[in-house]
């Protein structure tokens, strides 16, 4: 495969059953799971490329790629990594396509960022199209409302979504500064005088995951519950009344994450139950009944952050990716962590990049071909551009 780009990447891989498919075809041969010289045969061609080569893991990556990553890290932390390496031909970006995207975006046009599995995208990204954001934000305008609206999107969006965003005076944000993305964003607007930013007339439209916007809302910000309404791209007028678009604070977009939607606050009464004195701490794209009920809610470096420093002997049930949730349980073994919910909840996208993949990426370029490349085109490139680097001026 040649370039892809960022329109025809968001198809790739759909209709098809995400436990059973390795990925989309290779040109070549894909080196066989069970080829016990694949370990070997990475690091030779690893070696080989050099400092040529920069290897990004994503924190929810299988443990035989996460090996091989000079960096771990989440979408943000991982792309920012990437943009500090200007003298690294290749970025191969062990991820998910929108983080792919990005890391194009930031790096220099000299540099060329390669996704192993082209079949490793997000679902949540992708619930997000840009037809309907704009038709959204059509209903917006004809309602009078768009210029008093502020649209804010999540870094687990494509650079299509990002690229809207910055043409329209918003942000990116990632889930441990939404709040700052979201008080920077409220104050954009003209305020009653002497009131807060609760009192604006300025509305967000948070895209495309509608429980990291509501929790942010609602429990960092002081926003009720009544203050957001959600956007279903499916339903006509969003699924909402005039009234109700006009009166909400949160617009909220009606996506979300397939793993983190999955845990319950029946998970977490379950778990209390079973493990007294259990500590739960779960990400921020769970549901709002989950996050009120935990103990601690945060990213995932935060996640990791507050394990490191828990005390020997403690116990804790973490709501994230499982590949995520085992390392950790593996680096701690004086503590008990475990997974919120008994069914193995792996990201299935996200797990497609596997070593067969990694090896085939890494000699294809030993090879001199450049597989898998992502290019974002240059104008969306140019306004998602602006939305993250006004993430990056955030006080």
């Amino acid at each position: 495969m040649g370039h892809v780009t960022a329109p025809v990447l968001l198809l790739l891989g759909r209709g098809k059953d995400p436990d059973a498919e390795r990925g989309v075809d290779c040109p070549g041969d894909l080196p066989a799971p069970s080829d016990p010289g694949l370990v070997e045969r990475a690091a030779a061609a690893k070696a080989a490329l050099g400092d040529r080569v920069f290897v990004l893991g994503h924190h929810y990556q299988r443990d035989e790629v996460i090996q091989f990553a000079d960096v771990t890290g989440d979408s943000f932390k991982l792309a920012r990594e990437a943009a500090a390496r200007p003298d690294a031909e290749f970025i191969v970006f062990c991820g998910v396509h929108f983080m792919a995207e990005s890391a194009d975006i930031l790096t220099t046009d000299a540099q060329r960022v390669v996704l192993p599995d082209l079949a490793a995208g997000c679902s949540m990204a992708d619930m997000a199209v840009l037809e309907q954001v704009e038709q959204c934000w059509d209903l917006l305008t004809d309602l009078g409302i768009a210029g008093s609206t502020v649209p804010v999107t999540y870094m687990n969006s494509s650079a299509d979504i990002k690229g809207f965003v910055g043409r329209n005076g918003g942000v990116v944000c990632t889930s441990s500064n939404a709040k700052r993305a979201l008080d920077w964003a409220f104050e954009q607007g003209e305020k009653v005088p002497g009131a807060d930013a609760k009192q604006s007339a300025t509305k967000v439209l948070f895209l495309p995951d509608q429980h990291l916007g509501r929790n942010t809302a609602v429990l960092e910000m002081g926003y009720s519950l009544d203050d957001c309404v959600l956007y279903d791209p499916h339903k006509p007028n969003g699924g909402l009344t005039d009234q109700q678009l006009r009166d909400a604070k949160m617009i909220l977009w009606r996506g979300h994450c397939s793993v983190h939607g999955r845990f319950t606050y029946e998970n977490v009464v379950a778990m209390r139950e079973q493990v007294p004195g259990v500590n739960i701490l779960v990400h921020p794209e769970c549901r709002h009944e989950v996050v009120t009920a935990a103990d601690y809610v945060g990213s995932t470096e935060y996640i990791i952050k507050t394990l490191d420093a828990a005390p020997a002997g403690s116990a804790w049930a973490v709501g994230t990716e499982l590949n995520l949730v085992r390392r950790l349980a593996a680096a701690h073994p004086d503590k008990q962590v475990m997974f919120l919910e008994k069914t193995v909840c792996y990201c299935s996208t996200m797990n497609r990049i596997d070593l067969p993949h990694l090896v085939w990426a890494l000699e294809e370029l030993v090879a001199g071909r450049v597989p898998n490349q992502i290019t974002v085109d240059p104008d969306t490139a140019h306004h998602a551009r602006v939305a993250l680097d006004q993430m990056l001026a955030l006080p």
